[in-house]
């Protein structure tokens, strides 16, 4: 893919659904969302989470990594998003040693 600002997942997607985490924490701060820039980055926001995202683009997908602190801890994790049928996307998060949960997400 040529010319990433086409890609069908770019931009701000509100996370509905999540297997490890109920609705009432996906959004304890702000709603959750996950987003994705042209500029292949993006973040995602859930809980007391949020994390800024380093995105490979696929032709109906997308995979990212991600590093950060989480209460003075080091903390790192990968994760994938691609848009299903109904025009939402699906994926899932990976905590380097830690949890893994997939995700439900409509466009916001």
């Amino acid at each position: 893919m040529t010319d990433i600002s086409t890609h069908p997942l770019i931009g701000k997607w509100r996370i509905t659904e999540m297997e490890l985490w109920d609705a009432e924490f996906i959004d304890l701060i702000e709603p959750g969302y996950i987003r994705f820039d042209p500029s292949a980055g993006g973040e995602f926001v859930f809980g007391a989470v949020q994390r800024g995202l380093d995105c490979h683009y696929g032709p109906a997908s997308i995979h990212f990594t991600r590093a950060g602190h989480d209460e003075m801890d080091e903390v790192s994790g990968d994760g994938e998003a691609q848009i299903e049928d109904d025009a939402t996307i699906t994926g899932g998060i990976r905590f380097h040693g830690g949890d893994e949960s997939s995700f439900t997400a409509r466009r916001w």
